[in-house]
């Protein structure tokens, strides 16, 4: 059940204590090299959603498409907010829902960098006697990453990325426009060799053009079923005391 397809008697009847809320966060604007487009992680996000919806009992609220991406700003198109806002958005958004009887909320997230606002956005939560749990996306589906990997290293627009898109939405992939590009390092991307930080003039840190659907499909398939077993535990889990009772 998708919260914005409901009136507000509708959601009326449908939010309670029993409630689970996910809320999608995958950004619509952040670069990802020359084969993929702006809004891949939207795009990853609301795929990976649609597939929980089939077979877990969840409310869906509506996607978060800015929040915490500090390492890709030198991109032309590429957006973040600053850690404090993406925390606190996500805090506003969630005691929003929560007001109507909702205390367990999942944040299907793909995004790396995002855990750091979300971690802090979880506490505070927990503190007023609200459970938030979210994707650790680096770790979802890790072994089935770990079997089909062929690179020797990388994290974005790469190999696994580009193959879970190639399974989802070939059409939005230009694999003519994949490339290798991967210099070891620490630190935000840029496409300047001169500037500190991860040189990259392609935006991709590992090697797209080892993508396959095959491997897309095993990675995708996997994270799903992690993702369903992350859900399954949330609804399970106690609720944290609220501090202010």
């Amino acid at each position: 059940m998708y919260l914005s397809d409901l009136t507000w008697l509708q959601a009326k009847q449908e939010l309670s204590a029993d409630t689970l809320i996910l809320i999608p966060l995958g950004a619509a604007a952040k670069e990802h090299g020359p084969h993929l487009r702006l809004d891949n992680d939207r795009v990853l996000a609301d795929y990976l959603t649609a597939r929980v919806v089939e077979q877990a009992d969840v409310v869906v609220a509506p996607t978060l498409t800015y929040h915490f991406y500090p390492a890709f700003t030198a991109y032309a198109g590429s957006t973040t907010l600053r850690l404090e806002t993406a925390r606190d958005m996500v805090i506003d958004v969630i005691t929003s829902l929560a007001t109507f009887g909702p205390r367990r909320f999942y944040i299907l997230n793909t995004g790396v960098s995002t855990v750091r606002a979300l971690e802090p956005a979880a506490a505070w939560l927990a503190a007023k006697g609200i459970l938030l749990r979210f994707t650790r996306i680096d770790r979802t589906g890790n072994e089935a990453v770990q079997r089909v990997q062929e690179q020797p290293g990388g994290t974005h627009a790469d190999e696994i990325e580009t193959s879970m898109m190639l399974y989802i939405v070939s059409e939005r992939v230009d694999m003519s426009k994949a490339q290798r590009d991967y210099h070891p390092g620490s630190g935000p991307l840029s496409p300047d060799s001169k500037t500190a930080g991860v040189y990259s003039p392609t935006g991709i840190y590992g090697d797209a053009t080892l993508a396959s659907v095959e491997k897309g499909r095993i990675v995708v398939e996997a994270t799903v079923i992690d993702l369903l077993r992350d859900i399954a535990m949330l609804r399970d889990s106690p609720l944290p005391a609220n501090k202010a009772d």
